[in-house]
C-alpha cells in the first residue's frame, strides 16, 4: 500500500476487524463506518488492477479483506426494507473485486451502494451550515500543518520519519477520488494504524467541515469558481471531482474543484442556525443512546453554543420569553445526560427541546432578519452591553475628578483603551489566527465576568470605606493613587470594557450574517444610534456625579458597584454553565437577565456569595469606622 493510499485505509479495518460488530446491532452506528468503508475502496481500488492485473498484489488483498468486513458490517444493521438489496450489492461488489474488473467499474459500484446506503439509514453527507474555508485555515495550521506541511505538501517536520508517511494532500489524483464529505469523515475518526490522530474530541461538526474545505482547496484552481454552472451545498459535499468529470468534462470538473473548496457562502439566517442546533441535538442523543455520554454532552454544548446561542440576541428582540423557555429546555436536556438519566427521559427533554427550537425559528423567519429587526438588534446589543461598562468607567472617572486625581484619571483612561485595542485584537485572532470554539468563549466570558465581579466589589468597599471627609484626608496623606491604587483602577477599566467588548463583537459577528447585505446599513444605523445613547449616558452621569456632595457621591457609586459586583456574579456562572464547565439546576425564582439574576441554584448560589460577602466587608467597614470614631 502506498504512503498516500493509508489516508483511508487503515481507518476502520482494526477496529471492525477485531469484535465491534454485536455492539453495533441494535444501532445505525455502523452505517457511517461502512459508508467511510465504501469511500475508501472506490478511492484505492482502482489504482491496484490494470486490464484485468494486478498491479499491487498487497493492496488487492486488503480490498477484498475490506469487502468481507463490509459485508459484516451491513449484516449487523438494523432490519429495513433496502437492507436486503444492501447486501446483495456488497456481495456483488466482493465479487466484482475478485474478478479483477476495472477500476472506474468498481469505483462507480462502490459509489452507488453508498448513496443507496446513506439514504436507507439516514446519514447526513452534507454540512447544515455552508462550510467556511476561511475559518478552516486556522484550524489547519493548529492542527495538520505540523505533519502534512504548510502547504499540505506531506513534507511538515513532525511527520519525518513517520511510517507510513502523512498523507500528500496537494496530490490531486488521489483528492479527486474523495468526496468533501469523506475527507471530514476522516478528520473525525482518524486514520487507524497511523500518526493521524481523531479530531472529533476537540473539533465539532461546524470545524471539521471548514477544515475539510481548506484541505480540499489544495488541489483546487480558485480561478475555475467562476464558471456556469453552481453547484449547491449537497452535491458539493457528496460527490468527487473524479464523478463529476466522467459525467460533464473536465472544465466542468475543475469547476466544482474550486466551488467545493470555496462553497457560496448564503447568509446564515436564523433558520440555519437552528436547523444546526436541532441536527447536532440528534447526533448527541445518538451517542447517549449507544452508550457514549461524555461525546453526547460535547454535542449538546455544541449545539447550543454553536447554533442558538447566536440567534438569541435577535430572539429577545422578538419575545425575551421564547429566548427563556428555549434555552431552558436545552439546558434540561444537556442536564438529563449529565445526570445519566434513562435514554427515554433524555429523549423526551429533547423533544421538548426541539418543540421550542421550531417555535423560535418561526419567530424569526426563515428568510433572515427585517430591516427594523436588524435594526433594534444592532441598537440594544451595544446599548445593553455597553451600559454596565459605561456605568463603571463613569463612576471611576467621576470619583477621581472629584478629588483631583488626574494622574488616576491618565490611568484609567489607558486601561479602558487598551480594551478597546484587546477586544479588537481578540476579534482579529478568532477571525485570521485561530478559531475560538462557543466553549472557548463563554469560559473567556465567564472567567472575566467573574473577575470583573470581584474587582467591582473591592472597588464599592473601598469607597464606601472613605466616604467621610476625614477618611478621605487620610488616604489623599498616603497616597495610594498614585501607585498601587492607580493600576487598581486601570485593571478594572481593562478588564470591565473589555467583558462588554467581546460580547459586543461576538453578537455584531453574528448579526451581521443574519441579516445580510440588504441590512447591514440597518444593523450600522442602529449600532450608531446606540453609541451616540451611551455617550450621552456617561455625560449625563459625570456631569451629575460632579454636583453631589463628597458623602453621597462615594455612598452612591459604592452602592452601584456593590450592585454590579451581583450583577457580574450571575452573568459569569451563566457563561460557565453554557460552556459546559458544569451543569445547570434550575428553582422556582423569579428571572431579570439584566441584574444577571436566573432560576439556577448555581447562579444564586454565586450572587449570594456576593451578597454575603458585600455584608461581611461592609459590616467590617462599619466597626472600622465607630472604632475610629471612639478614639477620635
Amino acid at each position: 500500500m502506498t504512503a498516500a493510499s493509508r489516508f483511508l485505509a487503515w481507518l476502520v479495518f482494526p477496529v471492525f476487524a477485531l469484535s465491534s460488530f454485536n455492539l453495533l446491532a441494535d444501532t445505525v452506528e455502523g452505517a457511517p463506518q461502512a459508508l467511510h468503508l465504501l469511500d475508501y475502496i472506490s478511492a484505492d481500488y482502482p489504482p491496484t488492477v490494470e486490464a484485468g492485473k494486478v498491479v499491487d498484489d498487497g493492496e488487492y488483498r486488503e480490498q477484498l479483506e475490506f469487502t468481507q468486513v463490509l459485508q459484516g458490517l451491513i449484516a449487523v444493521l438494523p432490519a429495513k426494507p433496502e437492507k436486503a438489496a444492501l447486501e446483495q450489492g456488497v456481495a456483488a461488489l466482493h465479487a466484482a473485486i475478485t474478478a479483477k474488473q476495472d477500476g472506474a467499474d468498481v469505483a462507480h459500484q462502490a459509489r452507488q451502494l453508498g448513496a443507496k446506503l446513506a439514504v436507507a439509514y439516514e446519514v447526513s453527507q452534507a454540512p447544515i451550515i455552508t462550510p467556511d474555508p476561511t475559518r478552516g485555515a486556522p484550524l489547519y495550521a493548529q492542527n495538520c500543518s505540523v505533519c502534512h506541511g504548510a502547504t499540505g505538501a506531506g513534507d511538515g517536520p513532525a511527520g519525518l520519519g513517520m511510517t507510513p508517511p502523512p498523507a500528500n494532500l496537494r496530490d490531486a489524483a488521489r483528492i479527486d477520488h474523495l468526496s468533501l464529505y469523506a475527507i471530514y469523515s476522516t478528520l473525525g475518526q482518524g486514520v487507524e494504524g497511523t500518526d493521524m490522530p481523531a479530531f472529533a474530541d476537540q473539533l465539532d461538526d461546524r470545524q471539521r467541515w471548514d477544515l475539510a474545505t481548506y484541505i480540499a482547496g489544495f488541489s483546487a484552481d480558485p480561478a475555475a469558481a467562476k464558471a456556469d454552472k453552481t453547484f449547491n451545498i449537497a452535491d458539493l459535499a457528496r460527490q468527487t471531482p473524479a464523478e463529476v468529470q466522467a459525467a460533464e468534462g473536465p472544465q466542468v470538473a475543475a469547476s466544482f474543484r474550486a466551488q467545493r473548496a470555496q462553497p457560496p457562502q448564503v447568509k446564515r439566517g436564523p433558520t440555519q442556525l437552528l436547523d444546526y442546533t436541532a441536527a447536532t441535538l440528534d447526533k448527541s442523543l445518538a451517542a447517549y443512546r449507544a452508550g457514549d455520554h461524555d461525546q453526547a454532552y460535547d454535542l449538546s454544548v455544541a449545539a447550543y453554543l454553536e447554533g442558538f446561542e447566536l440567534v438569541e440576541s435577535s430572539l429577545d428582540n422578538v419575545d425575551a420569553n421564547v429566548r427563556k423557555d428555549t434555552e431552558k429546555s436545552l439546558m434540561a436536556y444537556r442536564q438529563s445526560l449529565q445526570d445519566g438519566l434513562p435514554v427515554a427521559q433524555a429523549e423526551q427533554r429533547l423533544d421538548a427541546a426541539k418543540d421550542k427550537l421550531k417555535a423560535s425559528a418561526e419567530l424569526l423567519g426563515s428568510d433572515g432578519l427585517s430591516w427594523s429587526l436588524s435594526f433594534i438588534s444592532g441598537l440594544l446589543i451595544l446599548l445593553r452591553e455597553g451600559l454596565e461598562a459605561i456605568l463603571v468607567l463613569a463612576a471611576i472617572l467621576a470619583f477621581l475628578r472629584n478629588t483631583g486625581q488626574q494622574s488616576a484619571v491618565r490611568s484609567v483612561n489607558i486601561g479602558w483603551g487598551l480594551a478597546l485595542l484587546a477586544g479588537l485584537g481578540t476579534w482579529a485572532l478568532a477571525a485570521y489566527v485561530i478559531d475560538v470554539s462557543g466553549s472557548q468563549r463563554e469560559l473567556l466570558e465567564g472567567a472575566t465576568a467573574l473577575f470583573a465581579s470581584v474587582m467591582v466589589l473591592w472597588l464599592g468597599v473601598w469607597m464606601h470605606d472613605r466616604r467621610h471627609a476625614a477618611a478621605w484626608q487620610d488616604y489623599i496623606k498616603q497616597s495610594l493613587v498614585g501607585g498601587g491604587g492607580r493600576f487598581g483602577f486601570a485593571i478594572l477599566a481593562f478588564f470591565s470594557v473589555y467583558r462588554e467588548l467581546f460580547e459586543v463583537i461576538l453578537f455584531y459577528e453574528t448579526l451581521w450574517l443574519q441579516a445580510g447585505p440588504a441590512g447591514h446599513d440597518a444593523v450600522l444605523a442602529g449600532g450608531a444610534t446606540a453609541l451616540v445613547l451611551l455617550i450621552g449616558l456617561a455625560w449625563v452621569i459625570l456631569r451629575g456625579s460632579a454636583k453631589l456632595p463628597l458623602a453621597l457621591f462615594f455612598s452612591i457609586n459604592a452602592g452601584l458597584l456593590c450592585a454590579l459586583s451581583v450583577v457580574f456574579a450571575g452573568h459569569g456562572v451563566k457563561a460557565l454553565q453554557e460552556a459546559g464547565i458544569f451543569g445547570t439546576r434550575p428553582v422556582a425564582f423569579f428571572e431579570f437577565d439584566w441584574l444577571g439574576i436566573h432560576a439556577d441554584a448555581y447562579s444564586l448560589t454565586a450572587q449570594a456569595v456576593a451578597i454575603l460577602a458585600i455584608v461581611v466587608l461592609y459590616g467590617r467597614s462599619r466597626m472600622a469606622e465607630k472604632k475610629r470614631i471612639t478614639t477620635a
